[in-house]
């Protein structure tokens, strides 16, 4: 069977991604499972090669037909976007900004255009993008918008554990006027519905609650009997396989056992901690909902590590690992 093509951009150049991807690329189940395609620039990735120690030979492709998909061997369309003279590792910069969203914007088109099965993405850096005047706080709202994705679907799978997000990058004040009974119904339907793409139908989706011991009937917070019961016993009556809110101090580790398929988390932190907790390295963000499919590892450009072959590969492994778990739902 052929190995799927995952498209891997490299991320801001002046964190760690060039490093964990090239690390990524020479791991010897990733050549032996995936065909990857590096966006990045030819420097930078051979630098990254030279710091890494991994010696692999750079074939710069125009098109991932023109890959040499074998072990020690790094598939690099180059972007030559980045000026050595100007170049620092661990800075923010326009530059490096700029030229992690161009990347992306290359391996977005690449899976759009069916030439690549997903893409996997390393770290950016949300400053340098900001430096850069690019529009967009992240990843996501790239994919988004590049898509044309009104809202994608956040979700995070380690071990087993899968775990959706009501609401992402937004403070906790405004967090609570978002926990409404018609959002949690809207997300609940295409959350099952992504689970099916990916090829997940049996089992339960659980809500998580909000407030400790899911307010206990109102005594402390009444989002719970206010808006999320609701919402659960509406979609129960409609034949959707939810339940809940189940406290969030249990949730999640139930859900790690198998008593549930997924978790919808209702905010951001109450999601990352219990997967992080669980495995911070396999953490994987998987962006569902959009035409293409979008693995990532779910950690930053660590700045101050940048340059020094100190930073692991195992969340961009478990990344391509990922991409190609699911690729085949995903095929036109």
């Amino acid at each position: 069977m052929s190995k799927p093509i995952i498209a891997v951009p490299i991320g801001d150049p002046a964190g760690i991604g060039p490093e964990i991807v090239v690390k990524a690329v020479a791991n010897a189940e990733v050549a032996k499972t995936a065909s990857t395609v590096v966006v990045g620039d030819k420097t930078i990735v051979e630098n990254a090669i030279e710091i890494t120690k991994t010696g692999l030979k750079v074939n710069i492709i125009k098109d991932p037909s023109e890959g040499k998909y074998e072990a020690g061997i790094l598939n690099l369309i180059d972007l030559a976007n980045i000026d050595m003279s100007k170049f620092a590792f661990g800075q923010v910069s326009a530059m490096c900004g700029k030229a992690a969203y161009e990347y992306i914007e290359v391996c977005i088109k690449l899976a759009m255009s069916g030439k690549a099965a997903a893409v996997a993405t390393s770290a950016i850096n949300k400053e340098s993008l900001r430096a850069a005047n690019i529009p967009f706080i992240g990843h996501t709202e790239i994919f988004a918008s590049l898509t044309n994705t009104e809202d994608p679907l956040t979700m995070f799978e380690t071990n087993g554990l899968r775990v959706f997000f009501l609401t992402r990058h937004v403070s906790l004040r405004q967090m609570l006027d978002m926990v409404t009974k018609d959002r949690i119904k809207d997300y609940v339907v295409r959350c099952l519905e992504a689970l099916k793409r990916l090829g997940v139908t049996d089992g339960t989706m659980a809500v998580a609650g909000l407030n400790p011991h899911c307010g206990e009937h109102g005594l402390f917070g009444d989002e719970e009997v206010r808006e999320i019961m609701p919402a659960i016993e509406e979609l129960q009556k409609e034949g959707y396989p939810v339940t809940g809110p189940i406290g969030a101090d249990s949730v999640f580790h139930q859900a790690a056992q198998g008593k549930y398929n997924s978790v919808l988390s209702l905010y951001h932190d109450q999601g990352h901690i219990a997967t992080k907790t669980l495995d911070f390295e396999k953490t994987i963000s998987i962006t569902n909902g959009m035409p293409i499919l979008r693995t990532s590892v779910d950690h930053g450009t660590a700045f101050d590590i940048a340059g020094k072959n100190i930073a692991s590969e195992v969340s961009m492994v478990e990344a391509i690992r990922l991409a190609v778990k699911y690729a085949p739902n995903f095929s036109k």
